[in-house]
């Protein structure tokens, strides 16, 4: 942990006490195809949703290390709450790149929970004051629970031209369908989520390719305040504590079922003697550890730009996107390792280690987050080339 605040450590200390709560609701989560509205209740009072908010208006402005730490444990407990929490919590530090007017609007309340949809799948109409956005943004994590809704839109300009811009919306002016129907993250509810005609207000509406810059005006909170994040890769940062933290909870269930088991067809009667299982346990291990050591590198240097004030490079970008989904990759494959080692009763309903297993495999699929996309990114700046690419 980075931090001395203990208000931050307080979130922490309360998280951890709640594993076992948040691990017992994983069938609940799929059942319903959302996570519990007590798991909801229970990160809020722990401050989870308070992390990213700024401390004028009563949040935690916690720095992103200690942000991904707390993230990470609670995807430790269960994949689906992991997975929300996470969006919701980096999702919720996007606003403090908006106009002061729509920051005292969207963190009034002091804690947050910001739901995103950055394919600009919408489209917005220029109106006095104010715009007209219309359109439907699939796969909306946490839509079911969330506050508020970051959605990117299409704007014509001047000249004909259409530009992605984002738009902050209040869940309560949009329609959610009943339409995720998922073998993996079944319990992240990312449904679609639709607006038709809805009115926002000048100040909550910014060009995406600003805010993927770092460029947005109108902020009470430039410079070098520590706070002030590359925005793609925090969000790379953000994401991946997700899958690290899904990766020690399959371990841990992993251990936690091994005692007793022998190995079917074999003369091994304690599967914890076998020299492949130690093996296996010993490579999943070493990869989680891996891929924490890769994401503390990017972290220190994303917090070193934060205080500094100064911005990531290209290639210092293209680099975070490299690390973060090869963190991930090393995440995915620790919890394989452990899958073959579990036997094929790992593959009933009631072995949670099934659902860890199917959700981080499903996750990884996420665009922004998947490995190959990400090398390549990665690859093209380390060999001089331009990353072909305006999400850095």
């Amino acid at each position: 942990m980075t931090t001395t605040d203990s208000a931050v450590t307080a979130v922490l200390d309360e998280v951890t006490a709640l594993v076992d709560t948040l691990r017992k609701s994983g069938p609940a989560a799929e059942e319903r195809r959302w996570i519990p509205d007590e798991n909801v209740e229970l990160l809020d009072k722990a401050g989870v949703y308070r992390l990213a908010v700024p401390r004028r208006f009563g949040g935690l402005e916690a720095p992103v290390a200690d942000q991904v730490r707390i993230l990470s444990e609670i995807a430790r407990a269960d994949t689906a709450t992991g997975w929300v929490s996470m969006i919701w919590v980096s999702s919720a530090w996007v606003p403090s790149l908006f106009p002061d007017k729509a920051q005292e609007e969207v963190y009034a309340g002091g804690a947050v929970r910001v739901s995103t949809g950055f394919t600009p799948s919408g489209a917005l109409t220029a109106g006095e004051g104010s715009y007209t956005l219309s359109g439907s943004w699939k796969w909306i994590s946490g839509s079911r629970g969330a506050n508020w809704a970051l959605l990117s839109a299409l704007l014509v300009g001047p000249d004909g031209t259409p530009a992605p811009f984002a738009a902050l919306v209040p869940f309560s002016e949009l329609t959610i369908a009943d339409d995720w129907h998922a073998s993996s993250a079944a319990g992240t509810g990312s449904s679609t989520v639709s607006a038709e005609n809805v009115t926002v207000p000048a100040h909550r509406v910014v060009s995406l390719i600003e805010i993927l810059g770092g460029t947005t005006g109108n902020r009470s909170n430039t410079g070098a305040t520590g706070r002030n994040y590359a925005f793609v890769p925090f969000f790379m940062a953000q994401g991946a504590s997700a899958y690290i933290g899904i990766a020690k909870g399959a371990y841990e269930l992993f251990l936690d079922r091994l005692p007793g088991r022998g190995i079917t067809y074999t003369s091994w009667t304690d599967q914890s003697q076998s020299p492949v299982t130690q093996i296996q346990v010993a490579t999943a291990a070493n990869k989680i550890a891996a891929a924490e050591a890769l994401q503390e590198n990017w972290l220190r240097r994303l917090q070193e730009h934060a205080d500094a004030g100064t911005s990531p490079s290209v290639d210092e970008r293209a680099t975070a996107r490299g690390t973060a989904s090869f963190a991930i990759q090393l995440a995915k494959e620790a919890v394989d390792e452990l899958f073959e080692a579990s036997g094929a009763s790992v593959i009933m309903r009631d072995v949670p280690f099934q659902r860890y297993h199917r959700d981080i495999r499903g996750l990884a699929l996420h665009a922004l987050f998947t490995f190959n996309t990400n090398q390549e990114v990665h690859g093209r700046a380390i060999l001089g080339l331009a990353p072909d690419t305006p999400f850095l």
